[in-house]
């Protein structure tokens, strides 16, 4: 087994395009402008490819994006985002600020799954000790409802021209264990194959509010995907620091 998000590192904007990246920027964005946030500093916090980096860089924000996987910095290099971006090889829990406190912090898709419990309270710390005050906080979950329902205990696969992959999840009590198989097709038209084991943990909504304000943020507000309030699938918190 490799570390989760190398081998995925190459194919998960191409596999994961599906979640229009454009308009989730756009939702982000104009949440933050609710929140009273216009312009100035910004983190992204488990910012993988980049895929938000170069969006809030479009929007005119200086970004610095965190991740652990060296693989994911590498390929978010790659994808370029001009002179407004910085990315720093750091895990989630061990946050620092970098060239003065951000105005704003992202954490979205899925990054705070990966986090344990144990660890939430203090990675919650970590993130405020790096905004202003005042500064604004948006991140989110893959809800429990989501973990347990719909991916946990089942496998998922998509076979296109350049990838296959294979998705076995297995639900415990708090979290879901994830096999994930790649097969990418070479320049000689023969596949290698390669394989990823990922953790998700489930975090219950009341946990992530207190864990949250218990760090010195407020909870303006929690809605579903893109504001939906109909959505189960994602729980969005939008906060800022006191």
């Amino acid at each position: 087994m490799t570390n989760a998000y190398s081998a995925l590192a190459d194919w998960f904007e191409y596999l994961n395009a599906d979640c229009d990246y454009e308009k989730w920027s756009q939702y982000l964005y104009d949440r933050l402008r609710s929140l009273g946030v216009t312009g100035g500093k910004g983190l992204d916090i488990g910012c993988g490819s980049g895929a938000f980096m170069r969006a809030f860089a479009a929007f005119g924000f200086d970004m610095t994006g965190y991740d652990s996987s060296e693989r994911m910095l590498q390929k978010a290099e790659q994808l370029g985002a001009g002179g407004r971006v910085k990315y720093v090889l750091c895990d989630a829990r061990r946050l620092r600020v970098i060239g003065g406190r951000a105005d704003f912090a992202l954490c979205v898709n899925d990054c705070l799954n990966y986090i344990p419990p144990q660890d939430v309270p203090a990675f919650f710390a970590r993130t405020a000790g790096c905004l202003k005050k005042g500064g604004a906080f948006l991140f989110d979950v893959s809800s429990p409802y989501k973990l347990r329902e719909i991916i946990g205990g089942n496998t998922f696969c998509e076979d296109r021209e350049e990838v296959t992959y294979l998705w076995f999840n297995e639900c415990l009590a708090d979290r879901v264990e994830m096999d994930v198989t790649l097969f990418v097709r070479g320049a000689d038209g023969r596949f290698t194959r390669s394989d990823e084991h990922h953790t998700q943990y489930i975090h219950e909504k009341e946990f992530l509010v207190h864990a949250a304000e218990s760090a010195g943020f407020c909870v303006r507000a929690q809605e579903g995907a893109f504001g939906d309030a109909s959505d189960k699938t994602r729980l969005n918190f939008l906060c800022t620091r006191l």
